[in-house]
């Protein structure tokens, strides 16, 4: 059987050395919001349990009870950084309500009707609602992704809970023999050292979320295009093989556009790359505003873009290209002044058997219909089409001009 202030001397220890860890993350990364509950937590627990040890020295009632809920409070913290950590709003009141209700239930049933196994359970229930109320947010899916530390947590949230309720029945049912404010039971002691020892669990599994989310941002970072924010050469071509290896299952086609900025070097060249920068980052917004849902708009290098259209035909690839080039062809008759005006020529093409596993033939096709856009005169589109219509249109049409095999 081991004494009470010595189960909280190791309490005391252990969120003292975890507080000095979340301590260090956040002030290594300001912008980890998650960070500060969880540093907060540790050191409120730490307190809460170092006030817990008071009992020794003074009326053993107010530190019982103040202690208590401040360890309370500190629960609600560190799954109020869980919350923070997925971007999700934190409830105060409820935090501090719920707290003061634990409180003043320890201070029933220790001031009016000295009941510890009572206290026990109120002490457990104040540290298991929070917890309960998190897991949904550890179990689920973030953003499509996985996060271990996320499903390493939502287990020692089970086990802490667990242990809280098995804790909560051998108080009532005095299984395991008596226990005071001062000695706990041997039942009581193993399940209490088990909570601890859960306690860092829970939080290295909050550092492993925290590692796993820094390595899916530097992750993402690596297929991002550094000036306009959207995809990459690297992430246009892994989603070209993704897209070629559904087609091939699934029979279906897709459509790639390939897009290119007219006279941009002419803009380097007279308003200087500034100006061309930041006629990259106007274009990527207008085109987007004409995109759908699921299609994804990439930079591959230099004024060049391409456009992934999944489960398209060409005729509906044709459609979208037409919408980007009147967004841009509306913008260039709006500007004014110091405007400059931005024209773009369009490659359209569609994946077939023929093109199979192999996404470089079908930029390849797309960039042969984007020469014969400029070809026709620029500041349009044009539609590599293999299969030529059986009831073609009539020479000179414009519209004719666009599709060719």
């Amino acid at each position: 059987m081991l004494s009470v202030p010595t189960l909280w001397t190791v309490i005391v220890i252990n969120f003292l050395a975890l507080g000095m860890v979340w301590a260090y993350v956040a002030r290594a990364y300001p912008k980890f919001e998650a960070a500060r509950y969880w540093t907060a937590a540790a050191v409120l627990a730490a307190s809460g349990a170092a006030i817990s040890m008071l009992r020794d020295v003074m009326d053993p009632r107010l530190p019982l009870i103040g202690g208590g809920g401040i360890m309370i409070f500190s629960s609600w913290l560190a799954c109020m950084g869980v919350a923070r950590f997925y971007h999700r709003p934190v409830s105060w009141p409820a935090a501090i309500v719920s707290s003061l209700l634990c409180t003043a239930g320890l201070a029933f049933f220790l001031v009016v009707v000295d009941n510890m196994p009572m206290r026990v359970v109120i002490y457990s229930l104040g540290q298991s609602t929070p917890i309960l109320l998190t897991l949904p947010l550890l179990i689920g899916e973030q953003n499509g992704r996985e996060n271990p530390g996320a499903r390493l947590a939502a287990i020692v949230g089970f086990l802490l809970l667990s242990i809280h309720a098995v804790r909560s029945g051998a108080a009532l049912l005095g299984y395991g023999g008596a226990i005071t404010a001062i000695n706990f039971n041997g039942l009581q002691s193993i399940m209490i050292l088990l909570l601890v020892f859960l306690a860092m669990g829970w939080n290295f599994a909050c550092l492993l979320m925290a590692i796993e989310r820094l390595r899916n941002e530097v992750a993402d970072l690596a297929l991002l295009d550094d000036l306009t924010g959207v995809a990459n050469r690297r992430h246009l071509l892994q989603r070209l093989t993704e897209e070629c290896a559904r087609s091939e299952r699934s029979h279906r086609p897709f459509a790639l556009l390939v897009i290119d900025l007219d006279g941009f070097k002419t803009i380097n060249d007279t308003h200087g790359h500034a100006a061309g920068d930041a006629c990259l980052k106007h274009f990527t917004l207008m085109a987007q505003t004409r995109l759908r849902p699921g299609d994804m708009l990439a930079r591959t290098g230099g004024d060049e873009f391409c456009v992934v259209l999944p489960s398209s035909s060409l005729r509906e690839a044709a459609v979208i290209a037409r919408r980007v080039l009147e967004v841009c062809r509306q913008d260039a008759e709006a500007c004014t002044g110091n405007d400059i005006p931005i024209a773009i020529s369009i490659g359209v093409a569609q994946w077939d058997h023929g093109i199979g596993a192999f996404p470089d033939r079908l930029m390849a096709n797309a960039d042969h219909a984007l020469y014969a856009a400029k070809k026709n005169g620029k500041n349009d589109f044009a539609v590599y089409d293999p299969a030529p219509p059986l009831s073609p249109e009539p020479t000179g049409s414009r519209e004719a001009s666009r599709y060719f095999a």
